[in-house]
């Protein structure tokens, strides 16, 4: 069976498995390989493949039953919960190759406006990071990005070089709900020199703030290129 993209997490095998269903590769109520198989299919470990099977199974797309294996759901209940998704799997699940380059990375005190937002001390370190996600070496994204570093254990000691921060921040950290809202502006200056278009021009813009519980985690302003077109399903 045809492979679209690299599976390497948890995330990824869920993404591949979700494609088989929505192109109904795998139709309602027919039985999934197991665990066992798909690991091996894959190239990851058991527990990786279990744990994107549960959130499938969670998420009202796939029956679990002891001894009786895993289902397509005939009637998938689609439960509404907050899912950041990674950058690098949108791009490759366009059939794109997915590469990103780190901008700035900094820790330092941020702006007000930022912190206000937060509900931080004004004087609260936090870290900046700016990152260019590319599709086919075209400009995809632009990722502007600060993280509350005391609610993010080990976040200081990564580079983002092997792998960007909105993948290993979904990964690493928790949280418990977000702000998200999603808007058309015109790219300024700077976003029009790094998406290799005008200034002015028509982009889509989504400012995202996650908490885990009470503590904000982050805030990120994601703009993309002009001609990207969001898809999502129900």
């Amino acid at each position: 069976m045809k492979v679209t993209a690299e599976i390497n997490s948890w995330q990824s095998v869920k993404a591949e498995v979700m494609r088989r269903i929505v192109e109904r590769i795998w139709l309602p109520g027919d039985l999934v390989p197991n665990e066992v198989d798909l690991a091996e299919e894959f190239g990851v470990a058991r527990a990786t493949v279990n744990r994107a099977m549960r959130d499938l199974a969670d998420a009202g797309l796939l029956e679990r039953r002891r001894k009786a294996g895993t289902r397509v759901a005939l009637n998938p209940t689609r439960k509404a919960t907050l899912e950041i998704p990674i950058t690098r799997l949108e791009v490759e699940q366009r059939g794109a190759i997915w590469r990103h380059a780190v901008l700035e990375r900094e820790e330092t005190i941020p702006p007000v406006v930022v912190a206000s937002r937060l509900g931080l001390a004004a004087d609260t370190p936090m870290l900046h990071v700016r990152s260019l996600h590319y599709a086919n070496n075209h400009p995809f994204l632009y990722e502007d990005r600060w993280v509350n570093i005391s609610a993010v254990n080990g976040i200081c000691d990564v580079s983002f070089q092997s792998i960007d921060a909105n993948e290993w921040l979904v990964q690493n950290a928790t949280f418990t709900r977000g702000d998200i809202s999603f808007s058309a502006a015109n790219a300024t200056k700077q976003e029009a020199e790094l998406l290799e278009t005008t200034e002015g021009a028509a982009i889509f813009v989504i400012d995202r703030t996650t908490w885990n519980g009470e503590i904000p985690v982050t805030i990120v302003r994601l703009a993309y290129a002009p001609g990207y077109r969001m898809h999502t399903e129900l």
